[in-house]
């Protein structure tokens, strides 16, 4: 028999054409050390850049050799050599910027969250599909490399039904590399839980109930937001799922962890990114199977990290979309659905209530 090790799938496969022009709006930290090292490692065309610090996208361009550098965003969105244009903004600004790219045809990589607000979301799924292009957003860590191999056990039923999910952090987190987030109302769930979210969604659909509960750490300061969150989701058939994350452990505790078990195994690891973000290491993975093999336990050297190397996962995704004229992966629309949780997360926390996913619905304006 094949060694079960070598047999999973959970690298991020790129479709047969893959010159596509891509225009970048925003240049800033994680465009510099996530999406384009990923590009250049797979060859992909990158040929234009903006960002409102135009010293910034030139020293971008001179490095990655992207040939042009625009003063507007209007005159990126205008090039012709420009088939998808990703967004890589502070998210406030995103939706604007999104409308205008989709009324120029363009085909979009936005950053997650699509919107702050649930109808905003909504409304650029709604200009995309009238116009014909294609939306995705990049919410890669459904190609993180730990999170992806155990979808592929799942899918292969090496643990049986799943029962009990989770996902717990405790780390120290740098918020200073993004000092727009000090003074967001809404911070952990909307800026990082959602990667957890959206990761539950991909292994196991949507929930019927959430219940979050958001604390503030004493240690940080002038931030407004939650750093200290605990969400539970539960689904139709008993799944309970867990995210559990604490962002200022000063401690030399550090953990990120994931763990899946099922009615015939189970499934652990660490997300590799978040022991020394953004450097990170690569993640681990070990899981045993009642129902394969008795009595064994497997571990897997897995290839890659979560940054930069799932980043190609969603921009793979879309460019197959667009080829196919099919639906990627992360598309906006499905997306809508993360953001719904994301949503009831926080009546849930408003309202010190468990929160039926029905409750929240995403309407245009």
């Amino acid at each position: 028999m094949v060694d079960p090790v070598l047999e999973l799938n959970y690298k991020p496969v790129l479709p047969p054409k893959t010159d596509y022009g891509i225009g970048l709006i925003g240049c800033g930290g994680i465009v510099q050390y996530a999406a384009l090292p990923s590009y250049r490692k797979h060859k992909l065309r990158v040929v234009a850049a903006y960002d409102k610090q135009r010293p910034t996208a030139e020293i971008v361009a001179g490095e990655f050799n992207i040939p042009k550098v625009y003063d507007s965003v209007e005159e990126l969105a205008n090039d012709p050599d420009v088939d998808i244009i990703e967004i890589s903004v502070p998210p406030k600004f995103q939706p604007p910027l999104a409308k205008l790219c989709i009324e120029a045809g363009k085909h979009l990589l936005c950053q997650k969250p699509l919107a702050l607000d649930l109808a905003e979301a909504a409304e650029i799924v709604r200009l995309g599909r009238e116009k014909g292009v294609k939306v995705a957003v990049n919410q890669q860590l459904r190609w993180g490399q730990g999170i992806r191999a155990a979808k592929d056990l799942i899918r292969k039923g090496w643990i049986g039904q799943v029962a009990d999910a989770s996902i717990e952090v405790s780390v120290n987190t740098p918020w200073n590399m993004w000092d727009w987030l000090a003074a967001s109302p809404r911070l952990e769930v909307q800026f990082h839980s959602i990667h957890y979210i959206d990761a539950m969604r991909s292994l196991f659909g949507d929930p019927v109930w959430v219940t979050s509960r958001h604390a503030r750490n004493p240690l940080q300061g002038t931030m407004i937001g939650e750093t200290k969150t605990i969400t539970i989701l539960d689904y139709a058939n008993d799944l309970q799922a867990l995210i559990a994350d604490n962002h200022y452990n000063y401690s030399d505790d550090y953990f990120a962890i994931f763990r899946f078990i099922g009615t015939d195994g189970h499934i652990t690891g660490t997300l590799g990114a978040m022991y020394n973000y953004p450097h990170g290491r690569e993640d681990t993975l070990q899981w045993s199977s009642q129902r394969y093999y008795k009595d064994k336990r497997f571990e897997a050297k897995l290839e890659g990290k979560w940054i930069p190397d799932a980043f190609i996962g969603p921009t793979a995704s879309l460019m197959q979309a667009i080829q196919e004229d099919g639906v990627p992966e992360t598309d906006a629309a499905d997306n809508l659905n993360t953001l719904r949780i994301v949503e009831a997360a926080y009546i849930s926390a408003a309202e010190n209530r468990s929160v039926r996913l029905d409750e929240v619905q995403a309407v245009p304006r």
